[in-house]
């Protein structure tokens, strides 16, 4: 499917590789050219969708807080190349089931069957990654500064968490994005992968984390806060998860952002329907275990669905708590604009329901830039330890920049 879409400079692909639960519809989902497109505002998506009822793919980048609250702004130039809100109508959608039973080909102006044909037939040639050396926006030391600083706002009582990022960028680069991204998936797998191509801008994505999705009338968040290591053995394996499970540090990281995550939700809900179904889940990926908790509502009639995105976003799990002041705090500190990174990729159904993944454990190329990057961090509390921070935010670059050496 992939290798077929490829052809296009509009599209998106979202791969759940395998991963089994009980919320997802697809292992897979592909959206490819566009006949329609959306780059203002929520209010001119939620106006689009009305009129066309039909699929809409695309992403809001972290920076679209500006719009949602004034008073905030970024004070760095972006280099990635996306837009700050853009969503596409496709002209092909195409889907396997979870259950792996049907592939299912919609097309607005070709047959199904000939698209199928084509999908079959399609075989690009890969070409080999270039070995690259990430630089540092932010050195070590000063890294370690950083920390020190926020765990004084916070001792000052101006936040009680803040997420915390770094950048990792590399100029002059010749890249195939398709193949960055086959790699990453295949060194990396997780549950809201994504491909992203916008014309020259292109995001390869192996997130964990779904930020939010709307099924029916009910809406699930589920935000991720703990990070552990995987041990080298089944035994050390699990002893570092029970740790996880047990860490007061992380427990407290995870149930601010829950509490934040339940507030998000209930300005669109039902008064009395926001409850936690999971807190503090353990799940395991190919490198890391994460603490992830699960938040559901019931959406009050007659609210439009891009309400639900509006008053949730940016997601909790990548801002802190109180969510104004660390965004400003973070502008401060931080020594890129986040862009797409800590926002989302994503798509809205016919029926207005949708998917969102946050955009987190990602690579970002400008093919006419020629420029590589990513971004990673971690929540900072009043407990953190400088140097952990640092040790576990390399451990989230690993599958970034192991695939390039």
């Amino acid at each position: 499917m992939l290798d077929w879409a490829s052809q296009f400079s509009i599209l998106l692909f979202l791969d759940s590789n395998s991963y089994q639960s009980p919320h997802g519809k697809y292992e897979c989902l592909l959206a490819a050219g566009e006949v329609g497109e959306v780059s203002e505002s929520l209010e001119q998506l939620q106006q689009a969708h009305d009129a066309q009822s039909d699929w809409y793919f695309g992403h809001l980048c972290y920076d679209y807080k500006n719009q949602l609250e004034p008073r905030l702004h970024s004070r760095h130039a972006g280099k990635q190349g996306f837009p700050e809100l853009y969503f596409f109508r496709p002209r092909y959608v195409c889907y396997i089931s979870s259950n792996y039973t049907t592939l299912t080909i919609e097309a607005l102006d070709a047959d199904p069957a000939s698209v199928y044909n084509e999908l079959l037939q399609a075989h690009r040639k890969q070409q080999p990654l270039p070995s690259i050396t990430f630089q540092q926006r932010t050195a070590r030391n000063e890294y370690l500064t950083v920390i020190d600083k926020l765990r004084r706002h916070i001792a000052d009582g101006d936040c009680y968490e803040i997420n915390y990022c770094t950048e990792g960028y590399s100029n002059g680069v010749t890249l195939s994005p398709p193949d960055a991204f086959a790699r990453l998936n295949e060194l990396s797998p997780a549950p809201f992968a994504a491909y992203y191509r916008l014309q020259d801008a292109c995001l390869m994505c192996s997130s964990p984390e779904r930020y939010l999705q709307k099924s029916g009338g009910t809406l699930i968040a589920q935000p991720i806060k703990g990070t552990a290591k995987r041990g080298e053995n089944e035994a050390a394996d699990e002893q570092a998860k029970q740790a996880l499970h047990s860490s007061i540090k992380e427990r407290a990281e995870n149930v601010m952002i829950v509490d934040l995550t339940r507030n998000d939700l209930a300005r669109v809900c039902e008064t009395g329907s926001v409850s936690v179904e999971e807190l503090f889940g353990i799940y395991t990926f190919p490198k890391v275990h994460q603490m992830i908790s699960t938040v559901s509502g019931k959406m009050r009639a007659g609210v439009p669905f891009t309400d639900a995105i509006r008053y949730s976003f940016p997601m909790g799990s990548m801002t802190g708590a109180p969510k104004m002041k660390v965004m400003e705090l973070t502008d401060t500190y931080e020594q890129a604009r986040r862009e797409l990174f800590s926002g989302t990729v994503g798509y809205i159904s016919p029926t207005g329901d949708f998917d969102f993944n946050v955009v987190i454990r990602s690579l970002f190329y400008n093919a006419a830039t020629q420029y590589l990057s990513y971004q990673t961090g971690g929540a900072i509390t009043y407990d953190s330890d400088a140097l952990q921070e640092w040790e576990e935010m390399r451990l989230k670059a690993w599958a970034l920049e192991r695939i390039f050496s």
